[in-house]
């Protein structure tokens, strides 16, 4: 799968979530609450279903989610 599919695929889930925020530009997601934790419970969920992924604990930190390039980066890594 190309990055640009897991990109779009991400920024579907995230847009599901809360289609107000800027998520091409925004880099603190996590950092500025601007996701919270039922929010990221949520888009774990949709990241592992959409992407075949688990997703546990060592991954859950800021800087895989603050951003979509951080989340991107992330599955890209789960899935090789």
């Amino acid at each position: 799968m190309k990055k640009s599919e897991i990109r779009a695929k991400i920024l579907e889930s995230l847009m599901d979530i809360d289609d107000t925020v800027d998520y091409e530009h925004e880099t603190a997601l996590v950092t500025d609450r601007i996701l919270d934790s039922f929010a990221i419970i949520s888009l774990v969920g949709d990241l592992e279903d959409a992407f075949g992924v688990e997703i546990t604990t060592p991954q859950m930190v800021p800087e895989n989610f603050d951003s979509l390039d951080g989340m991107t980066a992330m599955v890209e890594r789960l899935m090789q």
